[in-house]
Order: C-alpha cells, then sequence, then structure tokens
C-alpha cells in the first residue's frame, strides 16, 4: 500500500535533520563546543594560533585538529564571517521534549519566541535566559532561528549550556505549558498590565514569556492562546526596544522574589 503523502514528507524530514551539520566559529563558540559532551563533534580545522589558543579544550574533547595554515585557511562560512582561526563542524544539540526542560525548578521561567528568525536576536536571549536562570528558550521549527555559527557567535557559549528546542507549533507547546500550570504571558506593547502586575501574588508560579518578532510582534493565535498580554513598565513605547532586551527586562521583571 502506497504511504500517504504527509507520511512520507515527514519520513523525509527525519532524514534531513538526522544528516544536518552546523558550523561553528570564532575561538568562544568553539571552545565551548569542544568542552560540552553532549555535543557530537565531527571535524575541527584551526590555524596554529588558534591551536595553540584551543590546546586544552581540544585535549579535553579528544578530538584531532586538521591545522591549516592561515593564507590556506577556507573554511565553509561565509566570508564575512569572523572565525578567528577556528571552526568546528557539529551535529545539533538535542535537548529533548518540552517537559524535560520544563520541570524541575520550583518556580521555572520559560522564554517562547514567536516568529523571531534573526540568529543574531536568538544568540542574544539565549544568553540572558543562561545569565537570568530560564529553564529553556523555545521556537518553531519553521520560523525561528536554527542553530548556526553566527548564533552560537552571538550567545557566547549559551548555546551549549541553555536548552533551545524547536518545536512544531507554538500554540500546542503553550497549552502544554498551561497544562503543567504555567501562567503564560504574551508581550505585547499595547497591554493595559505590566509583566510586574500579572505576576503579583503568583511568583511562586511557573511563568512563560512569549515575544513576538520586532515589528508584527505576536500572531492573532498567539494572542488568543496566552492567559494574558502584557507590556514591559517603561517610560517609552515597547515597539522601540530590541526583542533581545525586551526578554532580559521581561524575565527579570517576572523574576522569583520580585
Amino acid at each position: 500500500m502506497k504511504k500517504p503523502k504527509w507520511v512520507v514528507q515527514k519520513e523525509q524530514d527525519k532524514k534531513a535533520e538526522a544528516a544536518q551539520t552546523v558550523w561553528l566559529f570564532g575561538l568562544h563558540a568553539v571552545r565551548d563546543a569542544l568542552m560540552n559532551p553532549r555535543r557530537e563533534k565531527l571535524q575541527l580545522m584551526v590555524t596554529p594560533n588558534a591551536q595553540a589558543k584551543l590546546e586544552d579544550a581540544i585535549a579535553e574533547a579528544g578530538i584531532t585538529p586538521e591545522v591549516v595554515d592561515p593564507r590556506k585557511f577556507r573554511p565553509p562560512l561565509d566570508p564575512n564571517s569572523v572565525h578567528q582561526g577556528a571552526v568546528l563542524e557539529v551535529k545539533p544539540l538535542n535537548w529533548g521534549k518540552l517537559e524535560d526542560v520544563a520541570i524541575g525548578d520550583a518556580a521555572p521561567r520559560v522564554l517562547l519566541l514567536d516568529r523571531v528568525t534573526d540568529p543574531h536576536n536568538v544568540g542574544a536571549i539565549l544568553r540572558s535566559a543562561e545569565v537570568l536562570g530560564a529553564s529553556a528558550v523555545i521556537g518553531t521549527r519553521h520560523h525561528s532561528a536554527p542553530e548556526t555559527g553566527a548564533l552560537a557567535k552571538t550567545a557566547s557559549g549559551a548555546l551549549e549550556r541553555q536548552p533551545y528546542l524547536r518545536l512544531r507549533n507554538l500554540s500546542d507547546a503553550i497549552r502544554a505549558l498551561q497544562d503543567m500550570g504555567y501562567l503564560v504571558l504574551g508581550l505585547d506593547g499595547e497591554a493595559t498590565q505590566t509583566i510586574e502586575e500579572a505576576v503579583e501574588g503568583r511568583r511562586d508560579r511557573p511563568v512563560a514569556l512569549v515575544l513576538g518578532a520586532e515589528g508584527p510582534g505576536l500572531r492573532e493565535k498567539t494572542r488568543e492562546t496566552v492567559d494574558a498580554l502584557v507590556r514591559i513598565d517603561a517610560a517609552g513605547g515597547f515597539g522601540s526596544l530590541n526583542v533581545s532586551n525586551a526578554a532580559a527586562i521581561a524575565l527579570y521583571a517576572s523574576r522569583v522574589g520580585g
């Protein structure tokens, strides 16, 4: 019997995902990946200078690098990438399922990204999430930035430590978090209540903060699914904030202990 088209597509997507690799670049991103036991490392290319700087990390990873003369160092990257003489091909990290990262802390905080596609923004969000103790950052499979070298470089090592999941459907993820007891708040500059007002008396509850792309903001479906729309309590309009800055401020505003 012939397989339905959707089954064939799902199998093809799974094969493509299994074959996917990422080229990380820059001393910081490469060092953190080398020292991450969860990261599957495929090949490392370095200049002699970068090899000397990464010597301990290379030894810990147990990988034999390809050492290339700086004049002949042409890794498979965008020519404008600032690689600092070090590139590492890896498999994307697998952080498991939503429930694996969203349950555990007494009152976890999670960030959800609605069509935030710029890898530099997502990298900066991962960095803030790690610093401010978020349990996970969640995007969608087709409308959020995948793991890339640019994202990893902006994340400054946080990509190796901060759970970053890309799920099929954001509304389903929101409902799953609500079923786990999360208070899910969507950020909207026109909202009547602030983040602090929404979490007042409920800071002991897990909180998920949903941020939309700069410009279009949250999709209508997302707005309908969250528990409440909230704004950042600031003198200026929310629209003037970069989404990564907004993520950091929102995490801080919702923190346990206020």
